[in-house]
């Protein structure tokens, strides 16, 4: 990834871990959910206008991410966006996922989020591709 990426009227490079859980810390993220989590991160990133470099189920309840985004978009937003979304449509494509949680709610309501500067960013990388996705 390039270190800097130039936008109309700036030059940046923001980006972000950011970690949220399934609700309950139920363990539900199957390889098969995982997967299709991953293509929606990506899917999402790209229609709102960021950059999903990495994302990883961790322990089948959790999931880290590492985002690179432009300076109008917040990290808010962007938790929004890819807890909102993707929560909306998992539980739309895999109904069984509502054996295990109720009232509609895939992820928790929280979430973790760093900056990563560009001396930690291969860690933070090394770091997640390591998170393990132990089949249920």
């Amino acid at each position: 990834m390039n270190k800097y990426t130039h936008g109309r009227t700036c030059v940046y490079n923001i980006n972000y871990h950011i970690v949220w859980c399934v609700k309950y810390r139920r363990k539900v993220l199957s390889q098969k959910i995982s997967e299709r989590l991953y293509e929606l991160c990506h899917e999402i990133a790209k229609a709102k206008g960021f950059t999903v470099v990495e994302v990883k189920v961790g322990e089948n309840d959790h999931v880290h991410c590492f985002v690179s985004a432009p300076p109008k978009i917040s990290i808010t937003q962007i938790v929004k966006y890819l807890k909102g979304i993707s929560g909306n449509r998992l539980l739309e494509e895999f109904p069984e996922l509502r054996k295990s949680l109720w009232k509609g709610h895939l992820w928790n309501g929280s979430y973790f989020v760093e900056t990563i500067g560009s001396t930690s960013e291969d860690y933070i990388r090394r770091y997640i591709e390591r998170q393990k996705n132990a089949q249920l």
